[in-house]
């Protein structure tokens, strides 16, 4: 069955982001799609020290919660990333989760459907909204748009209910990720991935040849 994995990037596993990924999940299940919701942003996850053991672990030297997403990310066609706003940028749980959750797995993420939500009450939805995308786009992973970006406000989840602009875009960016992956799959049968280029890595070493 196609699976779509989602991240609560908020301390609060019933607040304002976990509002807006539930209106998601609602569109999800009435397209057939299986959907788990993973809580991270209330956990105690360190950032990336750059180590360099997940090349040779195949996972990260860090046992928790980010090595157990990495098996159910594998398998998934889509990843919805959701989180707070703080001073204008994501939650910094869910950044060194994501941080050592993309670098530490060997796995392609090809051609898996990406997506970011992000609450906030008032500003720096945008600027979060940017640095989230760039997990999915250095990744080789197509992102799902809505008919706005895709955010809601609201201080509280009774809040963010009250965003009608909000849940609409919420679910119609549920639909969009339904139709990409559902096209994707179609036309990987019939076309086969796309072909990447591995080959060169742009370095200038002190002009040296």
């Amino acid at each position: 069955m196609t699976k779509v994995l989602l991240l609560n990037g908020s301390p609060h596993a019933n607040g304002c982001t976990a509002t807006a990924l539930q209106e998601m999940i609602k569109v999800f299940k009435e397209e057939g799609f299986e959907t788990e919701l993973v809580q991270v942003g209330n956990k105690d996850i360190r950032g990336c020290i750059a180590c360099g053991k997940c090349r040779e672990l195949g996972h990260c030297v860090f046992e928790d919660q980010v090595n157990e997403v990495a098996a159910k990310f594998k398998e998934a066609d889509a990843l919805v990333v959701g989180s707070p706003v703080y001073y204008g940028s994501p939650n910094g749980t869910i950044l060194s989760f994501m941080d050592r959750l993309f670098q530490s797995t060997p796995f392609s993420k090809h051609m898996k459907v990406g997506a970011a939500v992000v609450s906030c009450r008032r500003g720096g939805n945008t600027a979060s909204f940017d640095v989230l995308n760039k997990y999915f786009t250095i990744s080789g992973m197509p992102v799902a748009s809505s008919t706005y970006w895709n955010q809601v406000h609201g201080f509280t989840s009774e809040d963010v209910k009250k965003d009608k602009e909000g849940l609409q875009t919420m679910r119609n960016l549920a639909r969009n990720i339904v139709f990409m992956v559902r096209a994707i799959s179609d036309a990987k049968a019939k076309y086969g991935l796309p072909q990447v280029e591995r080959q060169f890595a742009t370095s200038f070493p002190d002009g040296l040849k």
